[in-house]
């Protein structure tokens, strides 16, 4: 059912001999079994990450083992804030810093323009390089677009309508978008909850 690369991620991140509770399993029979479309609605720490990035990279993996795993984004993960973006950022540096094929980014107003300043920045947070498999400033990931593409919904908005962005939804690199993710769903209420509907179907 799931990739043998699974055994590639950060094992402390995601071991693959934790089970899965009932609603995880039941998810990704959904997903990855069936070809669904789901929401997820469990409280708290319930593991409702964990399902979506289990079916993302199971894709991605797969993709890896048929040779098709090229430049382009794959999935594209919402957030109604930057708060949410950069704490899911983080996880995801742990849980990937060990499969470096499988690229990130996160595309926000606080994602810098050129390497450089985004080197320096990673360096002065962080205390070391990024990652060989993150896209850390603007330019890169026009050149070269990430798999996974994090991003909130007014950013959405200027990807959409700027002619420099449209590198990601358009051109050699547009072909393969599999996922979009809205995490935080239940925040998408009234004028908010119709401009993203709207977003959506751009």
């Amino acid at each position: 059912m799931v990739s043998p690369y699974f055994h590639d991620l950060n094992q402390k991140q995601l071991p693959v001999n934790r089970p899965l509770y009932l609603h995880q399993e039941q998810a990704l029979k959904k997903t990855i079994v069936d070809g669904q479309n789901i929401v997820v609605a469990t409280g708290t720490g319930s593991g409702k990450t964990e399902i979506f990035m289990l079916t993302i990279l199971n894709e991605l993996f797969r993709q890896k083992e048929a040779g098709t795993l090229n430049s382009g984004v794959r999935a594209l993960l919402l957030y109604p804030m930057n708060a949410l973006v950069n704490d899911q950022l983080k996880r995801m540096r742990l849980l990937l810093a060990t499969t470096p094929d499988i690229t990130f980014g996160r595309y926000t107003g606080e994602t810098p323009e050129k390497r450089k300043q985004a080197v320096e920045q990673h360096r002065n947070l962080h205390g070391c390089d990024p990652l060989v498999n993150e896209r850390v400033c603007r330019e890169e990931m026009r050149q070269s677009p990430p798999h996974i593409l994090l991003t909130n919904y007014a950013m959405l908005e200027y990807l959409l309508l700027r002619p420099s962005d449209n590198v990601f939804f358009d051109g050699n690199h547009a072909n393969s978008w599999k996922f979009i993710v809205l995490d935080e769903a239940h925040t998408y209420n009234g004028a908010k909850g119709i401009e993203m509907a709207m977003l959506l179907r751009l």
